[in-house]
């Protein structure tokens, strides 16, 4: 019985010292690793099993020796953007990863405008893929998936663009990499991880929800539905914390149309999510995002009112937001179909504030100050500096107010880089608004092409359990 039961010990030593060296499915032959970067490579392994790391952009060997619960994790130093490479990870097994390049490595978040691709139809989409062959350019598909506790390793593949590709993968994502590459000459790695209708609580962590009363309200309003998760930090633990150990460059977002019933604690949710993301992978990378567009909302006002708290979250560290109000064609169409022309201003902003590329404007004009001066309201913005302009004969979307807190349509005329705004029968205004309703599609533009952002300058409350109008 004794020697029985050495040789069955003798046995699993020998399994598990025989175990294979894994990866996780972000680590992948054809993937681009962040340029100029201590990235790190990370999987599985037997406890204490030897691994040799070899890569063709240095003469180093890397030696790592698994941990006793089975995992391993090293840092390397990737070099400027170029390739493609070749990575030889070695333990009991050998694994080899091939037409590795080195560039810039963007997230792409957020709900179906977002993952909108050429499978929904986007003409764009459609019309681009035939000249889409882009070896330079690679996409990581995460498949969709929630978790109630955080995730080693996700579902997910490293694909060469192609049109049989590009077909499939979010346009906005396709259109920005693309954009950067051309302008950056450097690989662009694509991480496509969003899902359609999902609220930014399920992108959260749950202590950034219960950490303020506002987020946890706000959260414990939102409704279970059929296609897509509600609750905090299950499309995070899936999606997202599975990544956070890929070095990336910045994230790019496009999400908020499911949190209009919420709208009042949207700007905590969303800067503690941006926070929260940032403190796992202990990087303050850049992340910029997309207002959601004009659109007619079953009640009054939230559209507009989620708007606002994007512009407030806008001022958040390391952030920039495009306004793409004058990119919506349909109001009664939730998935505006311009998807080309939104990524040209993330990429825009990207190029300008990333890396450094300063003559391109890429910041919509947004409320500076106002002045009362008799019955007129003088406005003044920021990101004006080249004037402001008109499309159409007159100004519109302006309402003003008097001490009644009633608001009515207003006149508006131009004088330098001032709005003036003023209705004959108000004599005495006490504020004024622009654009602050759902469906709101505004002509007001700095001479650089990009639409004046909503604001307004009360703080009353508004009614939004009213059915929508607009």
């Amino acid at each position: 019985m004794k020697n029985k039961l050495l040789v069955l010990i003798s046995c699993i030593q020998f399994v598990v010292c025989k175990a294979n060296v894994r990866l996780p499915n972000i680590i992948g032959s054809h993937m681009v690793l962040q340029q100029n970067s201590n990235i790190k490579l990370w999987g599985w392994s037997a406890p204490a099993e030897k691994i040799s790391i070899k890569v063709s952009w240095d003469t180093i060997t890397y030696k790592i020796i698994g941990s006793r619960d089975a995992t391993w994790m090293t840092n390397i130093k990737t070099p400027k953007a170029g390739g493609p490479h070749t990575i030889t990870i070695q333990g009991e097994n050998t694994i080899n990863l091939e037409d590795v390049l080195i560039g810039e490595v963007w997230l792409c978040g957020g709900q179906s405008n977002m993952e909108w691709s050429g499978d929904q139809g986007l003409q764009q989409s459609k019309i681009e893929a035939p000249n889409a062959t882009n070896n330079k350019l690679r996409f990581f598909y995460v498949s969709k998936s929630t978790s109630a506790s955080r995730q080693d390793d996700l579902d997910g593949k490293w694909m060469v663009c192609s049109p049989e590709e590009m077909i499939h993968f979010s346009a906005i994502g396709y259109f920005f990499g693309k954009n950067l590459h051309e302008r950056l000459n450097a690989p662009i790695g694509l991480i496509n991880s969003n899902w359609g209708g999902t609220p930014a609580e399920t992108w959260t962590p749950e202590y950034v929800i219960n950490s303020n009363q506002a987020i946890k309200k706000g959260a414990a309003s939102l409704k279970p539905t059929e296609w897509w998760p509600y609750k905090s930090e299950l499309a995070f633990n899936a999606m997202i914390y599975p990544i956070t150990n890929f070095s990336i460059a910045g994230v790019i977002w496009y999400q908020g149309e499911s949190n209009t019933i919420n709208y009042y604690s949207y700007e905590k949710l969303f800067t503690g999510m941006i926070e929260s993301w940032r403190k796992e992978w202990k990087i303050n990378f850049p992340f910029y995002f997309v207002q959601i567009a004009p659109f007619n909302y079953e009640y009054n006002y939230v559209g507009a009112l989620l708007r606002e708290s994007q512009t407030k979250s806008s001022l958040y560290n390391n952030t920039g937001m495009v306004v793409i109000t004058d990119l919506t064609p349909d109001t009664n169409n939730i998935h505006p179909v311009l998807k080309k022309e939104v990524a040209l201003r993330l990429s825009n902003l990207a190029l300008n504030k990333t890396y450094g590329i300063k003559n391109i404007n890429c910041e919509s004009p947004m409320y500076l100050s106002h002045v009362i001066e008799d019955d007129k309201i003088k406005i003044q913005f920021t990101n004006t500096s080249n004037g402001i302009v008109v499309k159409g004969k007159e100004i519109t979307c302006f309402e003003i107010a008097g001490p009644d807190k009633v608001f009515y349509p207003a006149q508006a005329k131009i004088k330098d880089d001032t709005v003036i705004v003023f209705n004959e029968k108000i004599k005495t205004p006490v504020a004024v608004r622009y654009a602050f309703n759902n469906t709101a599609i505004p002509n007001l533009f700095s001479k650089d092409g990009l639409p004046i952002n909503l604001f307004r300058t009360d703080d009353w409350e508004i009614d939004t359990n009213t059915k929508s109008n607009n």
